[in-house]
């Protein structure tokens, strides 16, 4: 393997230290109750907990296997104590590392945000690998200034310091001769040290989402740089020696404070793209304006007055009836006389006169959807991304009108559009309006009382009520037929009932039994928010399965259904209640709420049938494509979709890209996690949030874009012969409400059972080296 790993580019050799991690396949026990992994020349210790003292197992004993090890990958989610303890106890000189991977950023918090590590700093021993170690990887820690030690390493290809706390790098940066990698993106950099133009091998340089307000002019002596990325800083202007750096091939400048650009930019002979969106340019030359490689989106070009030097101050306007926010800002001032909001991701705010006594500051954000963010029952969908209002809990005095912008499913038959949100760790969904925008485009709107969380679902039709001491009738507006009948007495304080009707295809019941005759009534779900138990029997009233009347049927053949909460199976009640029958409808009492199902079935053992079908109602039917883009394969789209989409989606992408045909058709739970891998020669060539171990995650949620294109790589030779490599689908994590007895859950043991399918991926020979755009970017889902 370390043969085969010499020479490769800084990224080629993450990407391989990070298969190599993935493909740990043998345990070494050295000793009882003594495990660790060893795999080659890898040593992963950040796949289970306990990775510090493993190491330092590993380091008291000193088997011949750990002087073997050139890619040490160790997770920094410990205590820190215990980690630099650790650290200190390695004996450095002794180990010929090539690759050091030290990164948070595994563990997610409660919102789903990468979690940092406790890395503060390294031991002074880690000099100690300046001769062999070619990549270090620090990402998602805690470090506010550069550990010395990094600065001894002469031989270090690629290192990557972003989503740290830096405020400075030194000006011994320059130290570095052979560094051609550096990415210190997402830190907090006011200024660069004027030797980073010292820095004669470097090719790739991240600064993004830091706080630059401007460049050293050194930096034109970056004589081989071909990739640089600005990106959302506060730079006002550059430096006129850009136009200097002969080699750049991709320039990224988008959310800055640009005013003006240097002319050279535009005869940078290698130039392919220059990405100057959202800056507040109002002029640009010719040769720039009229470049299909430029990028200029939010920008007022045109307007004839001049640029203000900064944003108003809102805190100091008496009145802001409008606001429209651009991408870059994530906050906006509220006063007390009312404004009304657009964000730039699809929502507006309207908030009345009076709503607060005093000016208040709201911060948003929109999360992408993960498990631990959204909240959804059986058979609801998702149909938006997770909007973040805050502050917290704080009460207005007039409740403030929201609207969440979503695209409206093909399928609403027996269904409704509600905003669900967070209140005291608990979810409810607000009374919820539509307001049509365009044919494809709708706005739900709600009021809201204080900010926290909200998406838009689509859940069955539920119908509620305030139960009285008094009685009570509550009916399904999906479906006239269902019924609930609340007697006198059957409570003694008020308490809120509710019920959701869902319906299951015929066709779909009648495949699944193998049995022509077979019928379902409605599924019918009962839930209330008093005591467990009625004081007084409630009387439900079901309809009889399509094609069944009551005069008619066969009553050995016909079954009521109760789902146990507490196993989440289901149980044939039949004999345990009186069913009373008309021609149309079966009527029974129940003291309890649940689940309740009307079966007509010849069939026995009729709870496992209804167990199977309450799982085909859930899952849905998928195929899974990877395309490659026409003119650069090297870039990826990855894509789930349901079964009924598969042909208009292919024949939209396949002007620009190309690729096998779709998977099989597999099954998958709204919520469902799953992972795209590449192998066979093949990995992702990017430093992703969601990368989890070398592959690409996914959470499936049947109404959203399930989409992503990503940036692929080899470690293997192309300059002679094609690289065929192939892409793997995974599954992961089921929901939390699939119980793990489920039929799905139980196929899913065995050696491949997490198999779902494999796509062919090709990388042709290179007759020469192709510069990807946007490869920094990591795209939504």
């Amino acid at each position: 393997m370390a043969a085969v790993l010499e020479g490769l580019e800084p990224e080629e050799t993450a990407a391989a230290a990070e298969d190599a991690a993935r493909s740990t396949v043998e345990a070494v026990e050295s000793r009882p109750g003594a495990p660790f992994l060893l795999a080659g020349n890898q040593l992963n210790l950040d796949v289970h907990p306990g990775g510090c003292h493993r190491l330092q197992y590993l380091c008291s004993q000193q088997p011949p296997e750990l002087l073997q090890v050139e890619f040490l990958r160790l997770s920094t989610h410990e205590d820190p104590r215990l980690l630099d303890d650790t650290l200190a106890q390695v004996p450095w000189s002794l180990l010929r590392l090539r690759s050091l991977v030290l990164k948070g950023g595994q563990s997610r918090g409660a919102l789903g945000a990468c979690l940092h590590g406790t890395l503060t700093t390294l031991p002074a021993g880690l000099s100690d690998l300046a001769c062999c170690l070619a990549h270090l990887d620090l990402s998602f820690n805690r470090l506010e200034t550069l550990p010395p030690c990094i600065l001894e390493l002469c031989s270090l290809d690629a290192l990557l310091l972003s989503h740290n706390r830096l405020s400075e790098l030194p000006e011994v940066l320059g130290a570095l001769p052979t560094l051609t990698f550096l990415s210190v993106r997402h830190n907090c950099l006011e200024k660069l040290p004027t030797t980073l133009g010292s820095l004669s091998a470097l090719q790739r340089l991240d600064l993004s989402e830091n706080l630059l307000d401007t460049i050293p002019s050194e930096i034109g002596n970056l004589s081989n740089l071909s990739e640089l990325n600005l990106a959302s800083n506060r730079l006002q202007n550059l430096p006129a020696s850009l136009a200097g750096l002969r080699s750049l091939r991709l320039l990224v400048l988008h959310s800055n404070l640009l005013t003006s650009v240097p002319t050279g930019l535009a005869h940078l002979p290698l130039i392919t793209r220059l990405d100057l969106r959202d800056n507040q340019l109002r002029d640009l030359p010719a040769e720039l304006l009229d470049a299909p490689f430029v990028r200029v989106q939010g920008n007022p070009l045109g307007e004839a007055s001049p640029a203000p030097p900064s944003p108003p101050d809102i805190s100091q306007i008496p009145e802001m009836p409008r606001l429209f926010l651009t991408s870059n800002l994530d906050s906006f001032l509220v006063s007390p006389h009312g404004c009304s909001v657009t964000l730039a991701c699809g929502v507006r705010l309207q908030f009345p006169a009076g709503a607060t006594t005093t000016p208040i500051t709201i911060h948003y954000r929109l999360w992408l959807p993960e498990p631990h963010l959204v909240s959804l029952g059986p058979h609801d969908f998702l149909l938006s991304g997770v909007l973040e209002l805050q502050p917290h809990g704080v009460a207005f005095q007039q409740d403030v009108s929201l609207w969440l912008l979503f695209v409206p499913p093909r399928v609403q038959r027996y269904r409704e559009v509600v905003v669900r949100t967070r209140s005291d760790d608990s979810w409810t969904d607000l009374e919820t309006h539509l307001e049509e925008e365009a044919p494809k485009r709708l706005w739900a709107r709600c009021q809201v009382p204080h900010f926290s969380w909200f998406l838009v679902v689509l859940r069955p039709v539920s119908n509620t009520c305030l139960l009285p001491p008094e009685g009570a009738l509550l009916c399904s507006s999906g479906h006239p037929g269902v019924k609930v009948t609340f007697p006198s007495g059957a409570t003694e304080e008020p308490r809120q009932v509710s019920m959701q009707v869902v319906h299951m295809a015929g066709l779909e019941l009648r495949a699944l039994l193998e049995e022509s005759e077979a019928s379902v009534s409605p599924l019918l779900c009962l839930s209330q928010n008093g005591p467990p138990s009625f004081l007084q029997p409630v009387t439900v009233q079901l309809p009889l399965p399509p094609g069944v009347t009551g005069f008619s049927l066969d009553r050995s053949h016909l079954h009521l259904l109760y789902r146990t909460p507490s196993t989440a199976t289901w149980d044939d009640i039949t004999t345990q209640v009186a069913l009373e029958l008309t021609h149309l409808y079966a009527r029974f009492q129940v003291t309890h709420f649940s689940w309740y199902w009307l079966w007509y079935t010849t069939k026995t053992c009729v709870g496992g049938l209804a167990r199977k079908a309450w799982e085909r109602l859930r899952l849905h039917r998928v195929n899974l494509i990877a395309l490659q883009r026409r003119r650069d394969p090297e870039q990826v789209l990855l894509q789930c979709l349901p079964r009924n989409k598969v042909d208009a989606t292919l024949c939209r992408l396949m002007d620009r890209y190309r690729g096998p045909e779709p998977s099989d058709t597999v099954e998958m739970f709204e919520g469902e996690k799953f992972f795209a891998a590449f192998e066979r020669g093949i990995d992702v060539d990017a430093d992703r949030p969601d990368c989890v171990d070398g592959r690409i995650c996914f959470v499936f949620y049947s109404h959203l874009k399930n989409v992503k294109e990503v940036y692929i790589t080899t470690t293997l030779d192309r300059e002679a012969q094609a690289v065929r490599g192939q892409v793997s689908f995974y599954r992961g994590s089921l929901p939390v409400e699939v119980p793990q007895e489920a039929e799905a859950a139980r196929q899913r043991k065995g050696t491949d059972a997490l198999w779902m399918a494999t796509l062919p991926i090709k990388l042709p020979v290179r007759l020469e080296r192709r510069e990807l755009t946007g490869r920094n970017r990591v795209p939504g889902s």
